[in-house]
């Protein structure tokens, strides 16, 4: 099972990212920006999923709204 970005690169524990679309955080009044770099990512059991921090908070985002740096 390969974790892949929205272009189709492969995704590896540790890579860098890049958000392709503005996401509102369920549960909170939050929004992620377009172009926000995420940093470490940690690949979870789903193909189509990743785990990061962003601003001090854990978050599980869509591998279709990533783009690898």
């Amino acid at each position: 099972m390969d974790a892949k970005d929205s272009n189709g690169n492969i995704l590896n524990d540790g890579d860098s990212v890049t958000l392709i679309k503005d996401l509102k955080v369920r549960g909170s009044s939050v929004t992620i920006k377009r172009g926000t770099v995420v940093k470490k990512i940690r690949l979870t059991e789903d193909a189509d999923e990743v785990d990061c921090r962003i601003n001090g908070s854990s978050i599980v985002l869509r591998t279709e709204f990533l783009k690898k740096v």
